[in-house]
């Protein structure tokens, strides 16, 4: 409902109880508002007007209270029509710098500090999607041998990412084996993206004159290439803070609700689903029921997209539906450029 179709009266008591409900988590009651906002009429005229903001959906009147909480909908209201894209205070700007720039890491923990460095300053659960890799460039790879039969293979990607991956072989393969397969796939696959790698391996590789040795590791890299070259995108690729400061928050004081949190914060596959349609999204709040999935309606997600050449991610919080969204979008909001700049 755009703000023409409410009185002054109804914007100032509905913003007004919005902000109580926020800051206390209780209902509002209509003398609550009167004393803390000075709205120039009374405490009964205040009842009325709330009254006639849950006729038309924006509140809702719990059976054991006197007073008010927001719907979804009066906090779609709020978000639309009175946060402001505010910066961090100081003091969060330079926790979340001190975090993020702890040491130069790859993308994977610079997203994990950023989630869990959220989730701290903004109690609720700190979210992030590695980015999708398909159409980014692999630099360089690197094999490493760990043990008899298995191999560290390290593969250095544009914009900075960097992933690994564990490679099965058979048998003993000397050392001097494995530096020259890994010279052969750098001169046959640095320059090329992950998906042009997977679509056209066996064709780069299958006329390589090689040992006996390097033929049979090379036949592994061919057979297995869509699992070696198809790094994660899915339910893996999310990656969470701890939920122990959203546990706190008293919409969790009960077993029922830990419950949904606990299930939240197993179904890595729901959060992937909701987060993956976000990476060039910008700036973006769901709130209850505006989700497509049923089960996230009893929370808000605020996202950020992140992008640093062909590397795009996304990273924010979910939480109540009840929370400091001023704070919180400018905190996702900086957190999200931060991490460009350390992708860059």
């Amino acid at each position: 409902m755009p703000l023409e179709d409410l009185s002054d009266r109804e914007i100032r008591v509905l913003e007004a109880v919005i902000q109580v409900y926020i800051e206390t988590a209780e209902p509002a009651g209509s003398q609550t508002v009167a004393q803390r906002f000075p709205l120039g009429v009374s405490s009964a005229t205040i009842r009325n007007t709330m009254s006639d903001l849950e006729e038309k959906g924006f509140l809702y009147h719990p059976h054991t209270s006197a007073g008010r909480i927001p719907t979804d909908r009066a906090y779609r209201w709020y978000v639309d029509n009175f946060t402001r894209l505010a910066p961090p205070s100081t003091e969060d700007q330079r926790l979340l710098h001190a975090e993020l720039t702890l040491s130069r890491s790859a993308v994977e923990e610079i997203l994990r500090r950023a989630a869990q460095v959220l989730g701290v300053l903004t109690h609720e659960l700190g979210v992030a999607v590695a980015p999708a890799l398909d159409a980014v460039m692999l630099e360089r790879l690197d094999l490493v041998k760990v043990s008899s039969d298995r191999l560290l293979l390290v593969f250095h990607l544009q914009s900075g990412a960097l992933r690994t991956i564990f490679v099965q072989v058979p048998g003993t393969m000397p050392n001097e084996v494995v530096q020259r397969v890994a010279q052969i796939l750098n001169e046959r696959l640095a320059g090329l993206t992950l998906q042009q790698i997977r679509t056209t391996l066996t064709e780069r590789l299958r006329d390589a004159d090689r040992s006996e040795h390097e033929r049979e590791l090379l036949n592994i890299f061919i057979e297995e290439g869509e699992e070696i070259f198809g790094l994660p995108s899915g339910p893996e690729s999310v990656v969470l803070g701890s939920a122990q400061m959203l546990a706190g928050q008293p919409e969790f004081a009960t077993s029922g609700r830990i419950r949904d949190l606990l299930a939240l914060t197993e179904r890595r596959d729901l959060l992937q689903q909701a987060l993956s349609t976000r990476r060039t999204a910008g700036l973006t709040i769901t709130i209850g029921g505006e989700h497509n999935d049923s089960r996230l309606t009893g929370f808000t997600l605020v996202t950020s997209s992140y992008r640093s050449g062909d590397l795009c991610g996304v990273i924010g919080v979910i939480g109540p539906t009840r929370m400091p969204y001023d704070k919180i979008i400018g905190l996702v909001d900086h957190t999200s450029r931060m991490v460009e700049g350390l992708m860059e």
